[in-house]
């Protein structure tokens, strides 16, 4: 009991530390850090942080087109549907306590610390427990991008959670709680359905391998088999129900893909590197090809390490995101990262690497800072969103 409190309190250091590293110069409005201008808006630039407000528009209006035009970021009705709803619900639901702006930030902290704890357990049976203090807190902060996200209003730690969640129920066999931490994911963020795809998949493929490769010509199908098919299957669920909100609210069940240029998938693959794309937009893209690089590589290494599972997710969701055409790469390909790092847990522990966390950890900070200065939707009426 007093090993667990201890983990649990570590956990919770290491999840909110660094993101308060990061509110503490806004938030005293220091007029700059190592010579890099801090806006002179305090908590303000966090809250305005892409693409916070558009959540907190959700949060208030739930959707209905006759509020959606209150707000002045000039946005249809439609492009609205691309904000999938738990988030901005969770949002509404500590709203009379911290008010919306703050509530978002508060259900990112708690996410984040929800997907610091899961990572943490998913990670021990990948690397000797004297590690995993350490690995976690690579986590926590590593990539740069990826604390970013925790340190503004973001959907993005509490799908990481989700799917860090129920791929860690999978491997251990509880398919209710890969099922419904599966779903959690799916009504926060639309590429959920590539966590069903690959448990189908990798439930289905061996099953047909094997019967291919005995004589009894029938596909053997157990009532366990098909519990499991129907606990994964909360998933699709869940985006039909997201679906089914959307008629409900907006008259247009497929209002998600009717959302503009909200789904950035072109083909053919590499559209990234078109810098007339308009969320591309620049020719200085050399860092994509490292992305590539190392999905690739730890794709490779979790074949190698026969997990199955992992696999498959990371290989279906790096293949998507072959085909995004964003400036912002690393964003969407930090659903992999977890497991990533499970590939590499063997170079992430080494004292090598240690050393060089502890300059990274620098530039990390200094860039997150910069960004975070930066990715700012201009709102010159905070009135509604209060």
């Amino acid at each position: 009991m007093v090993s667990k409190f201890k983990e649990v309190a570590a956990i919770l250091v290491i999840s909110i530390l660094p993101t308060l590293f990061l509110w503490i110069p806004f938030f005293f409005r220091l007029q700059s850090v190592w010579g890099i201008p801090i806006p002179q808006n305090g908590m303000g630039t966090i809250v305005a942080n892409y693409d916070g407000p558009l959540y907190l528009v959700v949060a208030k209006t739930l959707y209905n087109p006759d509020l959606l035009g209150n707000f002045e970021f000039g946005l249809p009705s439609s492009y609205y549907a691309a904000h999938f709803p738990l988030f901005p619900s969770l949002i509404r639901v500590f709203s009379s306590i911290f008010g919306f702006p703050y509530s978002m930030l508060f259900v990112t902290a708690v996410s984040s610390i929800l997907a610091v704890y899961f990572f943490s357990q998913f990670i021990k049976d990948f690397v000797d427990k004297k590690h995993v203090l350490w690995i976690t807190l690579v986590f926590a902060v590593f990539p740069a991008r990826w604390l970013i996200v925790r340190s503004v209003g973001s959907a993005e730690p509490l799908f990481s959670a989700a799917i860090i969640a129920s791929l860690y129920y999978f491997r251990k066999e509880k398919y209710f709680w890969a099922g419904i931490w599966g779903a959690i994911a799916q009504l926060t963020k639309s590429p959920a359905i590539l966590l069903f795809l690959a448990y189908f998949l990798s439930l289905t493929l061996p099953r047909i391998k094997a019967a291919a490769t005995i004589n009894s010509p029938r596909l053997a199908i157990s009532f366990g088999l098909i519990k499991k098919y129907l606990l994964i299957s909360l998933i699709p669920l869940a985006l039909a129900g997201v679906f089914f909100l959307y008629k409900v609210r907006m008259s247009d069940f497929f209002a998600y893909f009717h959302s503009g240029d909200n789904i950035h998938l072109f083909f053919p693959p590499f559209q990234i590197f078109n810098y007339s794309q308009p969320w591309v937009g620049t020719f200085w893209l050399e860092e994509v090809i490292f992305v590539y690089l190392f999905g690739l590589l730890g794709l490779i290494k979790l074949i190698r390490m026969k997990e199955n599972y992992l696999a498959w997710f990371v290989g279906l969701f790096f293949v998507s995101t072959l085909f995004v055409s964003h400036r912002d790469i690393i964003r969407y390909s930090l659903p992999m990262v977890p497991f990533l790092f499970a590939a590499f847990s063997e170079t992430i522990t080494k004292k090598e690497f240690k050393l060089a966390m502890c300059i990274l950890i620098i530039p990390v900070y200094l860039f997150s800072l910069a960004y975070i200065s930066q990715n700012v939707m201009p709102i010159s009426d905070w009135g509604p969103l209060l």
